[in-house]
């Protein structure tokens, strides 16, 4: 008899599963076409580099996207450029670091259709150049405050609007999460430390019907980057002895796999870190 009710149990669960993901896939807030079609994303740090390839590749497999950065001139660039090819993108000032611009951030991202469906955590800080115990108090606060902290307080903010919605959440970690460099100390540690939030997350949010996933970039060719690639001894020296691709990656190269993550197609995914960075890392 247990065994039944077990089982009629784990039947109507799976039945109800697959009754929100075919409405989840049937529904829309608009008429946009993809495999992406009328979600809505937010994605932050998303005016250049990385998270401006993901938040084109999110919009042009149909998602409404929200982007933001700290700067207003930035995010109006985005909007436009983004508005000019044919997107469907809003944009807003938001530093991740701040309570009050994550509120304004949800606000804004829920305006499309009252809720969200992706949420890509791209925005980071390094503030130093050098050792893990060189740095301040003020520079661990802000390292830690921005790139880890601030994508679980977001989440816990977006979560109301996601949990009924078969959300997706990535987290963008670092190369340097498994090969740390001399250079990036905090840094280092607080993209290690998102690889275990990833995994933390997943769990805690699989009984939601919400996914968690972390992309984890290489050497990618952006501004943030600077500080390795305009070293031709540090990036010459990882490429040659760390990368099977003996090249450095673009924003593009990221992007591709993101869209995948965020789509139906990988809702079997969640807890992984997927390395983007021309070689297979280990911890």
């Amino acid at each position: 008899m247990l065994r039944a009710v077990t089982w009629v149990r784990a039947h109507r669960y799976l039945s109800a599963t697959c009754a929100r993901l075919a409405a989840r896939r049937h529904s829309s807030c608009g008429n946009q076409k993809g495999p992406l079609a009328d979600r809505v994303a937010v994605v932050t740090g998303s005016t250049n580099g990385i998270g401006l390839a993901m938040a084109r590749r999110l919009a042009r497999d149909g998602a409404h996207v929200v982007v933001s950065s700290r700067k207003q001139q930035n995010v109006d660039r985005a909007v436009a450029t983004l508005q000019g090819e044919g997107l469907s993108v809003t944009g807003i000032v938001c530093h991740v670091g701040k309570a009050e611009d994550r509120e304004r951030l949800v606000a804004k991202a829920v305006e499309h259709c009252g809720a969200v469906d992706i949420l890509v955590c791209n925005a980071a800080v390094n503030p130093l150049i050098g050792s893990t115990l060189g740095a301040s108090e003020e520079v661990w606060n802000k390292v830690l405050d921005v790139n880890l902290k601030s994508p679980a307080l977001l989440l816990r903010r977006l979560l109301p609007h996601m949990e009924k919605r078969s959300g997706v959440v990535i987290l963008v970690s670092s190369i340097s999460a498994y090969t740390p460099m001399m250079e990036l100390g905090v840094y280092n540690v607080s993209k290690t430390a998102l690889l275990g939030l990833t995994k933390t997350l997943a769990l805690e949010l699989a009984h939601k019907d919400i996914r968690v996933n972390c992309l984890v970039p290489g050497v990618i060719y952006t501004d943030f980057s600077k500080v390795v690639y305009e070293n031709d001894a540090v990036i010459w020296n990882l490429i040659k002895k760390c990368y099977n691709i003996q090249r450095m990656g673009q924003p593009e190269d990221c992007a591709g796999i993101v869209s995948f993550l965020c789509s139906p197609e990988a809702s079997y995914i969640t807890g992984e870190s997927i390395v983007v960075a021309g070689c297979s890392p280990r911890l």
